[in-house]
């Protein structure tokens, strides 16, 4: 009966725009599946170090299908293409329900709801690496590098001075209230891919795990975070623990606070990422995702590089 009345938010919203996904879909506006109660809080966790040169960290996130949410672990992946960024998808209050808004891969990272999901997302852009040319770099200020074998390092400190909170959501009762900034919106407007296969396994390995839903672990899942994508056991494999026992630069400060019945209402323009599912439910992100036929731009040397805040070489710090 639980499941049921769970299932209804999503079928309820399947009736509704049925007949109106096709002039929806060309005007460019993102339809999800729509949960009448917020996620949980993003749990607490170290990141596993970085399995090898070139890949690149994509937070853990609250999923939802049949059973209610459940954790989908961080991990490292391997980028589409060079130069392409990761910007993490994030619950939106949208209309008296939250709908999921897809992660994508673009030059540039956009909006994600100023989540603070850590590790160099902590609510606008990524602080934890960048490509030059073709190589990307890392930044162990923010990032786990550990003993890895890796040149392409950098030292740029992230000032944190706000508030640390783990609120997983945008809008609605106790939601972040953050909105796109003039970047986030152009590059909303930029050439994107979506998840790649490695990712989309990943989420489908989390379905399938009974101990990662959050009615089983209350918040805590046993597997937080992992070394690769689909990579669930052995040596890397990290839980979340209790968020007393984690100094708070941990967190990744995040850019925006948590504040109380705030709404989210998105900025003119601004069209965030998402894909409606069906009623026989496929969770968000699976299938295949389109070929893309085309080139992304590669970056050049940041304008940072250099500066008396940045350095290179030496260890990661953990955190």
């Amino acid at each position: 009966m639980r499941i049921r009345h769970a299932l209804r938010p999503w079928l309820l919203i399947a009736g509704l725009l049925a007949e109106s996904a096709a002039p929806l879909a060309k005007a460019g506006v993102a339809i999800g599946v729509s949960v009448m109660i917020a996620p949980p809080a993003l749990p607490v966790y170290v990141q596993p170090a970085l399995p090898a040169p070139g890949y690149i960290w994509t937070p853990g996130f609250w999923a939802y299908g049949p059973v209610g949410y459940y954790w989908v672990p961080g991990t490292w992946v391997m980028a589409p293409a060079p130069g392409l960024l990761w910007t993490p998808g994030y619950w939106g209050w949208v209309s008296g329900g939250y709908i999921w808004h897809a992660g994508y891969w673009g030059p540039h990272v956009g909006f994600y709801g100023g989540v603070n999901y850590g590790f160099g997302y902590s609510g606008v852009g990524f602080a934890g690496g960048e490509w030059r040319g073709g190589a990307f770099y890392y930044n162990r200020a923010v990032a786990n590098v550990g003993t890895t074998n890796v040149t392409n390092v950098y030292n740029r400190t992230v000032v944190n001075n706000v508030t640390v909170n783990r609120v997983s959501y945008n809008g609605g009762a106790g939601g972040l209230t953050a909105h796109p900034n003039a970047t986030e919106l152009a590059a909303a407007n930029e050439r994107h891919a979506e998840a790649t296969g490695a990712q989309l396994e990943h989420q489908h390995i989390a379905e399938s795990n009974p101990s990662l839903r959050a009615a089983v672990n209350r918040g805590v899942p046993s597997i937080a975070a992992t070394p690769r994508a689909g990579v669930y056991s052995g040596h890397g494999v990290v839980s979340s623990v209790a968020a007393h026992s984690v100094p708070t630069h941990a967190y990744n400060a995040p850019a925006h606070n948590a504040l109380p019945s705030s709404a989210y209402h998105p900025a003119p323009g601004y069209h965030p990422q998402g894909s409606y599912a069906p009623p026989s439910y496929h969770p968000q992100g699976y299938g295949s995702p389109p070929a893309y036929h085309g080139s992304y731009p590669r970056t050049g040397a940041p304008a940072h590089e250099g500066s008396p805040h940045e350095s290179g070489g030496g260890h990661a710090e953990h955190h």
